[in-house]
């Protein structure tokens, strides 16, 4: 008893009512669902299974045994000639099986088609469910390349076979691994310009910069710094928003890798002859280019690298049972349809596999402002003497912070003067505890398209902002279509962590900030925000 209060009982009733409310908030699939979806506006899709999920028995996961060999994840420009012939072979053998087999490539590939364009429902809800943009997206590719990596190794009877992957955030791997052109492991549906030795753009707007191999690398290093580690630096800003089963669970706010370079890279590689930028530029297709898994293999590396870099701070794992209780289902090397939990991929060693280490550059590729801080306060003060003397005029360029019923079309720049609720934090608060945040809520992309802008903070001239090269770039949103379904046209928030950042423009204590968000997509024009705010998150 405590304070008169009784905490050792629970009546039946209250333990339902928990258990019916978790339940009810655990994401899962209806497997008696699958139905046409929607890739990209135009264009129906039937990715569901010869025969629906539901009629087949299954198992839950079990761990692979502790003393199985443990598969080595290699970067892939790393690997001998005897491993790329060697998955090569495993491919063309998974190519060659039947459509009603659960472990041909199609069917593979298919596994992306069906949860990322909505061909289930939730299965407590009426809701169709997708893994992108929120919490899911993280573990449901880990799920994704734990089964795809053991079909493989199967089909060629080396049970230590391991996917490689694609090391697109080191110099060194920063093109299209040769073994992906070349052999079974070619896709024709590639941007033939982007083929090696054309160093990739992490921060890819559909356009070509035309820069030289060195200049590319060194943005490509700072997007990496502030998508790794500057702007995620809680659980929330990294991994997604909280997703939950039910219409009151539901969200869009991706995290920071998954908006770039996981996205840009999607569409740098799919071919731009295609409408959909297909293979890779679509989620639908995006499975069937060999290359998909390579590149989920460098994300889900990237997952494991940053809960290392947050260990020094805080614990950074997801605790909410709702979260861990989630699960899917999966076809395992034997053809059994399996159901995995997230609370069974979190550990890799019990997944007995690991990755390769190789080396982090972009950790010492922290952002320098443009203009020297001091100068940039003195040009910013002017601004603000604009704004007080012209805010009420209605041509004024200068906007407030919430653009109203009716929103804003990002068809423009937008430039607007952002308050912070807290001037001044105690030096706990800013030790990585309490982060600031900006939010850029309320995104809706009209016609469901390739969309990407900048936010930038405290930027004096937006002709000089280039991109992630400079501290002033706060991370960029990147929209790549899932299709249309009117009960899924819901608003996006994108959450920036921006402490370091005002730390390094020296406005860590001003009452306000200014924000630009620059249209980098022709498409933006179908883009209405809400407004900008600031919160904190511990």
């Amino acid at each position: 008893m405590i304070l008169g209060i009784s905490v050792g009982e629970i009546s039946p009733q209250h333990h339902d009512v928990d258990a019916k409310k978790h339940a009810k908030n655990v994401i899962s699939p209806n497997l008696t669902t699958c139905h046409e979806s929607v890739a990209r506006p135009g264009l129906s899709v039937y990715c569901c299974p010869p025969k629906p999920e539901s009629e087949e028995p299954f198992i839950d996961f079990q761990f692979p045994d502790p003393s199985s060999p443990l598969r080595l994840r290699r970067a892939a420009h790393l690997v001998d000639n005897d491993y790329i012939a060697k998955y090569r072979n495993a491919v063309s053998i998974m190519k060659s099986l039947p459509y009603d087999d659960p472990r041909s490539l199609l069917r593979q590939a298919n596994l992306h088609c069906i949860y990322c364009t909505g061909a289930y429902k939730q299965k407590n809800s009426d809701i169709p469910l997708h893994v992108h943009r929120s919490w899911l997206f993280f573990p449901w590719h880990r799920m994704v390349l734990y089964f795809h990596e053991r079909i493989l190794g199967s089909l060629i009877g080396d049970d230590s076979f391991a996917l490689p992957f694609w090391n697109w955030d080191n110099p060194d791997g920063m093109v299209i691994p040769e073994m992906y052109v070349t052999g079974s492991l070619v896709d024709t549906d590639r941007e033939n310009s982007h083929l090696p030795p054309q160093v990739v753009d992490l921060n890819y707007n559909l356009q070509e910069k035309g820069l030289g191999p060195e200049e590319q690398i060194k943005i490509n290093m700072a997007l990496m710094y502030t998508q790794m580690v500057s702007g995620a630096k809680t659980t929330e800003l990294f991994m997604g928003c909280p997703y939950k089963g039910g219409e009151g669970g539901f969200c869009e706010g991706p995290g920071t890798i998954e908006l770039a370079p996981h996205n840009t890279l999607h569409d740098w590689t799919g071919t731009g002859l295609n409408p959909g930028r297909e293979d890779m530029g679509s989620f639908y297709s995006a499975g069937r280019d060999p290359i998909f898994y390579g590149h989920h293999g460098n994300v889900d590396r990237l997952w494991e690298v940053w809960r290392r870099l947050q260990g020094e701070y805080y614990n950074s794992e997801i605790t909410d049972p709702e979260w861990l209780d989630s699960y899917f289902f999966f076809h395992d090397e034997k053809r059994q349809l399996v159901r995995i939990k997230f609370q069974d991929v979190v550990n890799i060693t019990r997944l007995r596999y690991a990755y390769e280490e190789v080396e982090l550059p972009w950790l010492n590729a922290r952002p320098r402002p443009s203009v020297p801080p001091k100068i940039a306060r003195e040009i910013l003060k002017m601004r603000d003497l604009d704004h007080e003397n012209n805010q009420e005029l209605p041509s004024s360029p200068f906007l407030s912070a919430d653009f109203g019923p009716q929103g804003r079309t990002l068809d423009t720049t937008i430039r607007v003067k952002v308050h912070k609720p807290k001037k001044h934090r105690s030096k706990k608060q800013r030790d990585f505890k309490e982060e600031e945040v900006m939010v850029v809520y309320g995104i809706e992309v009209k016609e469901d398209s390739y969309v990407k802008f900048d936010v930038y903070v405290n930027a004096v001239d937006e002709t000089l902002m280039v991109g992630p090269e400079f501290r002033e770039f706060a991370g960029t949103f990147v929209n790549i279509p899932l299709g249309v379904w009117p009960v899924m046209r819901r608003k996006s928030n994108l959450k920036l962590g921006i402490s370091e950042l005002l730390q390094d423009l020296e406005a860590d204590e001003d009452e306000s900030i200014w924000v630009t968000l620059i249209p980098r997509t022709e498409d933006c024009m179908n883009v209405i925000i809400d407004g900008i705010r600031i919160e904190y998150i511990e």
